[in-house]
């Protein structure tokens, strides 16, 4: 209980830095988004993986929620919900790189691994005075 204190106590002295956290975050989810672009690599990536069962279908959710949610967490709107749902993906992401290995070209478990720890912050914290969030919660609710 007392992390949670002292992260609501330091989101609340540094609302920039918090700003430039979560744009970052979305930013980075956004890009991991362009798999759309290139669909095959991804259905490549889960086929080789501990998750090779799941249907092609769910490179394309996958795809699409990076994309959606990413762009909320970017703006702050539904920030906690976002973050929610991304956490699964990136829950599986983290052990599929793993499963790669960790010093394998080409694996990206570092950066899973930051992207979920700053899920999991957002996910706490939410978003934020610079926010949609913030602005519904003090003018219009």
């Amino acid at each position: 209980m007392a992390i949670l204190h002292q992260l609501d106590k330091w989101s609340t002295t540094h609302p920039r830095l918090l700003l430039l956290l979560r744009a970052a975050l979305g930013i980075a989810l956004v890009s991991k988004g362009t798999f759309i672009s290139d669909m095959m690599s991804l259905k490549a990536l889960l086929a080789q993986s501990s998750f090779g069962f799941l249907p092609d279908w769910i490179a394309l959710v996958i795809t699409w929620i990076h994309l959606l949610c990413g762009f909320l967490i970017t703006i702050g709107l539904f920030t906690r919900l976002s973050a929610l749902i991304q956490i699964p993906i990136l829950i599986g992401a983290v052990i599929i790189n793993l499963s790669m290995g960790i010093f394998t070209p080409g694996s990206e478990l570092v950066f899973s691994l930051l992207v979920l720890v700053l899920l999991v912050f957002f996910l706490f914290e939410g978003a934020g005075e610079f926010s949609i969030d913030d602005f519904v919660k003090k003018h219009l609710v």
